[in-house]
């Protein structure tokens, strides 16, 4: 019988995707949810994953990130609002096995601002998308996307809303297809 994967959460903020996931994840029994890093002590996800009995850590530089990896033997990395950009010698070496979720239909808007983007460009619809990662912000293989249209009246704020509700369907599929797909063959996530 193989392992179920170990998947390791990357946060900045409130951690709304992460707790997607990890529900997801405990429902379905199809991953473990091993660890949330953040970037920040003041992030509010890290309570967030605690209230859920996820390990969590507060990560700030690459060498100590390399070894809580290798401590905790990750096998999949999910970026769910990590606001830094990953150095390319962290992503050359786990290359298929970093995914990410952005807030527009890629490769539209790639980076910040993807939804004032959109409506100053008179969209009639917006998305989100779940991608590989790599050493190119935003430009990996598109492994899912979910649409959302854009009404008469949305602002930034409103159609922010409406793509996060999204964004908690679409991860979790996403990650559960993958997951079964992955097969742990390849062992933890250790740049080694």
């Amino acid at each position: 019988m193989t392992a179920l994967p170990r998947i390791a959460i990357f946060i900045s903020g409130t951690g709304s995707n992460m707790e997607a996931l990890i529900r997801a994840m405990r429902r379905g029994c199809w991953a473990v949810p091993a660890l949330v890093v953040s970037d920040t002590a003041r992030a509010p996800g890290l309570r967030r994953a605690q209230d859920l009995c996820v390990p969590t850590r507060v990560i700030t530089q690459n060498p100590d990130i390399e070894r809580v990896l290798s401590e905790t033997a990750i096998d999949v990395i999910c970026l769910a609002g990590f606001m830094r950009i990953l150095a390319p010698s962290f992503v050359r070496p786990r290359a298929g096995r970093i995914l990410n979720i952005h807030p527009s239909l890629l490769p539209k808007y790639p980076g910040l601002n993807t939804h004032a983007r959109a409506l100053d460009a008179g969209d009639s619809e917006t998305g989100c998308t779940v991608h590989l990662v790599t050493e190119a912000v935003d430009k990996g293989f598109i492994l899912g996307q979910r649409r959302v249209p854009i009404r008469n009246g949305d602002t930034s704020e409103i159609l922010s809303e409406r793509v996060l509700k999204e964004e908690h369907k679409l991860y979790p599929d996403v990650l559960r297809r993958f997951a079964r797909g992955y097969g742990c063959a390849t062992g933890p996530l250790s740049a080694a």
